[in-house]
């Protein structure tokens, strides 16, 4: 059986529920529409017994393959902010909802981080809940880079980066760096490495319905050598320097280190938003010791703030996205716009909720 929308391609093959995220030129950004498609096929899946496992990957642009998902689309986000427009509320509230059923699938759950897998994309990995495998390449680049655009790791980003080895859950969330494959496992955000001329030949004996292809894929990947992990040299250093309390700290420390690597982080920090810096250091502590549905709605009331403690083109986020992706001048107009400036009352405000608990958009989350 085979079913499909412009934008999510969905198939049943015998056991095997399969999803192409089919926004190519778009490198399969997620709308609203998509994540619809996708929880409902999901809830479906969850519930019938012919369906043993679910396997995703995101269409390239020369066919399927060679990207996975960029994230969500914040060319709507900005759209929607100056317009007032309730469907950018919708879209948080049912993309976090979608997390944390993928989290907790209750069936294999492969996914094929091919290529671009940034922010949204994140959080439809799978987050290593108990049955999810996420598969990356020699192509993969990973990302939860919002500080770049005046936001933060959404998606349960809390959650996952929290608990990566060591302090790079920090490292990762304050500078957005682009990982690749390799890095990807170091830090927990993947499960192994396939080489990407072997992709399609795996989906297709996923696309067999073949229930013990899943197991299968999973052993040969726990028995493949993985290359060496680039940020390995540098956890050492992360882990001394992203544990500091304080951004003004990490930064501090970085120039005082003197090395090439500290040089270019430091660099890289002081180009992201200097609240955000400040919003995410205190999101990703916070979250440590949440669980996923406790760190979504953090995150749910994090991104109503984002978007309405300053509304319209106030707003940090809003202006990040301008800066990067509207007018693509490159220069955000951060405010304030030094670490020093920021001060403890703004970073608080973005942790109050707009809502009583049982009101709160995801208070159904377990």
């Amino acid at each position: 059986m085979t079913d499909a929308t412009e934008e999510v391609l969905v198939e049943l093959r015998g056991c095997a529920g399969l999803i192409t995220l089919n926004r190519p030129r778009a490198l399969n950004a997620l709308s609203l529409e998509m994540i619809r498609s996708l929880t409902a096929t999901l809830l479906a899946w969850r519930d019938d017994p012919s369906v043993a496992f679910v396997a995703i990957r995101g269409m390239g642009r020369d066919g399927a393959f060679g990207a996975f998902c960029a994230g969500g689309d914040i060319r709507f986000f900005h759209r929607a902010a100056l317009a007032g427009d309730p469907r950018l509320e919708d879209f948080f509230t049912e993309e976090y909802a979608l997390n944390h059923l993928i989290h907790h699938y209750p069936k294999p759950y492969v996914a094929f981080l091919d290529g671009i897998v940034m922010g949204g994309g994140m959080g439809i990995s799978g987050h290593g809940g108990a049955y999810s495998l996420r598969v990356v390449t020699e192509r993969t680049k990973m990302a939860m880079p919002e500080t770049g655009i005046g936001l933060f790791p959404d998606v349960g980003g809390g959650f996952f980066l929290s608990r990566c080895p060591g302090r790079l859950g920090e490292y990762l969330a304050l500078t957005g760096l682009v990982i690749g494959g390799d890095d990807a496992c170091l830090a927990g955000l993947a499960d192994g490495v396939l080489p990407s001329e072997e992709l399609q030949a795996v989906w297709a004996r996923l696309s067999a319905g073949d229930a013990d292809g899943v197991d299968a894929l999973r052993d040969s990947l726990g028995n493949a050598p993985r290359p060496a992990a680039q940020l390995a040299p540098q956890q050492e250093l992360i882990d001394r320097v992203f544990d500091l309390p304080t951004v003004s700290a990490i930064l501090a420390a970085l120039d005082a280190e003197g090395s090439d690597w500290a040089r270019q982080t430091a660099e890289t920090l002081r180009k992201r938003s200097p609240l955000m810096l400040h919003v995410v250091l205190e999101q990703v502590r916070r979250a440590r010791g949440m669980t996923l549905a406790e760190d979504l709605r953090m995150e749910r009331d994090l991104v109503r703030n984002s978007f309405h403690l300053r509304p319209g083109a106030a707003s940090e986020t809003v202006e990040g996205i301008r800066a990067l992706a509207v007018d693509k001048d490159h220069t955000p107009r951060w405010n304030p716009a030094r670490v020093e400036d920021v001060t403890p009352g703004m970073v608080n405000a973005f942790f109050q909720s707009p809502w009583p608990a049982h009101a709160h958009p995801l208070r159904a989350l377990d």
